[in-house]
């Protein structure tokens, strides 16, 4: 997924701020945490609009 994509999901600026740290950390378990991130701040930004 590229950022446009994600950043539809992620609506804040505190979820965008952990998801680019997130996102720059390399290996599995790092991977796998990112992924639950994303889950989690997608449904929990369902219904916020985006500021951009």
């Amino acid at each position: 997924m590229n950022k446009n994509r994600i950043f539809s999901l992620i609506k804040t600026e505190c979820g965008r701020a952990k998801y680019e740290m997130l996102a720059s950390k390399k290996g599995i378990l790092n991977r796998i945490r990112l992924y639950w991130f994303i889950l989690f701040a997608a449904i929990e930004d369902w219904n916020i609009t985006a500021e951009d």
